[in-house]
């Protein structure tokens, strides 16, 4: 029984360059199409997450950065300020000009995706985890999922929209590529200010009376350019898969990350508070995460034996971004 549930999950989901669901319209790129005969609801609904789309895009200007670990260079220690040896060393990008979301997709976001191109909802939908399903919170989704969602978009707006790669997002993170180490207002930790003290999350908990940190987005000022969150409330998913060694060979102008691979990057982390936040150093701009696309298969066989159900992709959302 574990063995059919672990293959049925993972088939579900494991064609990262197929649709989302079997049976859904796609176009010519595999890009999911909107249905023709909406209804009044839907093309209202439609049209307004097309205005929230336009009005959150920020553009950001291209230029020139040293991406990655730039302590041993800027900090007064001359000491790496993250402990994983993947965000090193230093290297040189330029990117070209880009927009980026200034926020994460949420459930009723992706509600909207859903209904008009006719595919199920996202998410896991029972009596434990449906509670923490919450319109306003950053949707929980795999990977293709998020690039289909911003690819969709694109078509909506007539813009070329995709995932962002780990350079732009690290870019805007930063600035425009300034030596930045926490995508806040001020570029630092400040509980309770710019960041989830403890017992915010407590009373978090408490408005939507549920038992553990939910992504509530935009509670916090945005960083200088206009971008929420980019500190905390969820992963986000890059363009990019991901190579430990990557930054030993990557090109100057717009890297892509690797062509093949088994793992996605990811930026920003899991919700959380201030604390914890400088004392792991996850929300660090220049630290760099990696995921199944689908869902790792140690934790959905985890999963499957347990007696309730578990959204492996709850933590993990998306902001799009716009190329020329």
């Amino acid at each position: 029984m574990i063995q059919k549930k672990l293959a049925l999950l993972l088939l579900s989901g494991i064609a990262l360059s197929g649709c989302v669901q079997s049976g859904m319209a796609t176009d010519t790129a595999g890009v999911p199409t909107t249905k023709t005969n909406l209804s009044n609801e839907q093309k209202q609904q439609l049209q307004q997450l097309i205005e929230k789309t336009k009005k959150n895009l920020i553009f950001v200007k291209g230029g020139s950065y040293m991406m990655g670990d730039f302590g041993p260079e800027q900090s007064p220690e001359r000491m790496r300020y993250d402990g994983n040896g993947d965000s090193k060393p230093l290297h040189k990008v330029t990117l070209d000009d880009f927009s980026l979301s200034a926020t994460k997709a949420t459930y009723a976001d992706f509600d909207v995706y859903t209904s008009v191109t006719g595919q199920k909802p996202v998410g896991v939908f029972d009596d434990i985890t449906k509670r923490y399903r919450i319109p306003t919170i950053a949707a929980g989704i795999n990977w293709q999922q998020a690039r289909s969602y911003c690819q969709w978009l694109g078509k909506q707006i007539h813009r070329n929209m995709d995932l962002p790669t780990e350079a732009q997002w690290e870019y805007a993170a930063r600035n425009r590529g300034q030596y930045v180490l926490y995508a806040t207002d001020n570029g630092k930790i400040d509980v309770g200010r710019n960041v989830w003290s403890f017992e915010q999350r407590e009373k978090s908990q408490e408005k939507f009376r549920v038992y553990k940190d939910v992504a509530e987005l935009q509670q916090f000022p945005p960083s200088p350019l206009g971008f929420y969150d980019m500190v905390t409330d969820n992963f986000e998913w890059m363009l990019d898969w991901y190579d430990a060694d990557y930054y030993r060979k990557s090109p100057e102008h717009n890297p892509q990350g690797p062509s093949t691979g088994t793992l996605k990057v990811v930026r920003s982390m899991v919700p959380d508070e201030g604390k914890n936040m400088t004392m792991f150093g996850n929300s660090l701009a220049i630290r760099r995460s990696a995921m199944h696309p689908v869902a790792d298969p140690e934790k959905v066989k985890w999963a499957s034996t347990l007696d309730f159900a578990v959204d492996l992709n709850e933590n993990n959302s998306v902001r799009c971004a716009a190329n020329p």
